[in-house]
């Protein structure tokens, strides 16, 4: 699944509220033993169709396996998940294996709940090595040089783009073909969302998180966070630049953020009507341009930039932990290292797959077909990043920023006052 990617704050997952009665009650703290064989509580939460296919995998799983029980727990919402889990590891009572989000992953880290994957990685015993992973994807769950969690797969943002809207706008450029060309400018960029505004169409749909603004900043060539993990961004002049151009292109209408659009006119819907040129999300994307009934109309590149070259940008993903009180340590980590692992990622992501694998040796789920530049997916993920430790680590801090941001946009902010109000917010919450 890709962590979270936005939409999914609004997904409940499949069985909602029996689904989680049924989850809670078969949770006993760990997974135990009973006549030689070893169970495994996984928890989760996701749409339906991705429970059905980690359904799928841990039956496969269990005929490799048959001396390992895997128990799926689903819960229904993303933030129900997380205060849920923090309280069951307080108590004692959490699952064996269990998925966290990379806005959440650097408050579990410090909770000193999640086992220590370092040496167990690094074993025989492991199909997903540390150095397996592209760099860029660990965000807060690597501390200390210790790895507590690994990515399952990954989101990058890329720029969907629908060729019929930027025909009736009277654009005629590719965007795809333009990035293969080194040509794809910040400035024509903009330019086309002009032409899509004067054309009474919408310019871009963004989602208001970090990935969003940090993306932007990041592929104009400025600088959020420091290598030591400081916000630097309000010192910054192409950073202010850069978030002054973000802002105007909001207020101005050319840019829209998808959180705030009402029900029944949501971004799905202006994107597969053709009244948006550009729609940022992930490779879960694919199944909103199918529902168009024409997908050959839409395509990815990804973010623009003031030369044309390609620049890192936000990488969404989701974490696997292991609970380091797990009672199943031995079977909790055969579970752990092949869902991550190359052939575990192919399993998931193959077919009607929503993300993009997080380790090398699983790249060819992503080639199937669609879009016509799917390779842009693999560019972006590997020179791209996770959201930065610093915000990741202290809860709802990253969501506490794109508030701040949200002001930005809807016009009750200046770009300076964003980033000086996000270093004072960033100084209070973590001393730096």
């Amino acid at each position: 699944m890709s962590r979270i990617n936005p939409k999914m704050r609004y997904i409940v997952a499949i069985g909602a509220a029996s689904a989680l009665a049924l989850g809670m009650a078969g949770c006993s703290g760990g997974g135990g033993s009973s006549s030689g064989s070893k169970t495994v509580v996984f928890a989760t939460w996701g749409s339906a169709d991705e429970l059905k296919k980690f359904k799928e995998f841990d039956a496969d799983f269990m005929k490799r396996h048959p001396d390992i029980t895997v128990k799926l727990q689903p819960v229904a919402s993303y933030d129900d998940y997380h205060s849920k889990l923090l309280a069951q590891l307080a108590s004692n009572t959490a699952p064996d294996v269990f998925y966290v989000g990379d806005d959440k992953i650097g408050q579990f880290v410090d909770s000193g709940r999640l086992m220590d994957m370092t040496s167990l990685m690094d074993s025989s015993a492991s199909k997903s090595k540390a150095s397996d992973f592209f760099p860029g994807l660990w965000g807060a769950a690597l501390k200390d040089n210790k790895y507590y969690a690994a990515p399952n797969d990954a989101n990058p943002d890329v720029m969907w783009f629908d060729t019929a809207a930027l025909k009736a706008a009277g654009i005629t450029e590719n965007p795809a073909d333009l990035a293969a060309q080194g040509k794809w400018t910040t400035s024509t960029y903009l330019q086309m969302n002009d032409k899509l505004k004067a054309a009474g169409l919408t310019g871009s749909i963004f989602w208001n998180y970090w990935s969003t603004h940090y993306s932007w900043i990041s592929s104009q060539g400025g600088t959020a966070y420091d290598k030591s993990g400081k916000f630097v961004g309000n010192t910054d002049p192409t950073t202010q630049s850069s978030v002054d151009q973000l802002g105007k292109y909001f207020q101005d209408g050319k840019f829209v953020v998808a959180d705030t659009l009402p029900q029944g006119a949501g971004a799905d819907s202006i994107f597969v009507s053709h009244k948006t040129g550009f729609y940022i999300e992930g490779r879960y994307g694919i199944a909103t341009a199918q529902q168009s009934g024409t997908p050959q109309d839409y395509d990815i590149a990804p973010w623009p930039t003031p030369d044309g070259k390609a620049a890192p940008t936000g990488v969404a993903t989701s974490y696997l932990a292991m609970n380091s009180a797990t009672k199943s340590k031995d079977a909790s980590f055969t579970f752990w290292t092949e869902w991550l692992s190359a052939e575990g990622q192919t399993f998931r992501l193959s077919g009607s797959g929503n993300a993009v694998p997080s380790i090398k040796g699983a790249d060819k789920v992503v080639l199937e077909g669609y879009p016509a530049h799917a390779q842009t997916f693999l560019d972006m993920r590997d020179i791209g990043f996770e959201d930065y430790a610093t915000e990741a680590r202290v809860p709802n801090l990253s969501t506490d920023i794109s508030d701040l941001y949200l002001k930005l946009y809807q016009g009750k902010s200046t770009g300076k006052d964003t980033l000086d109000q996000s270093a004072a917010l960033i100084k209070s919450k973590t001393g730096q």
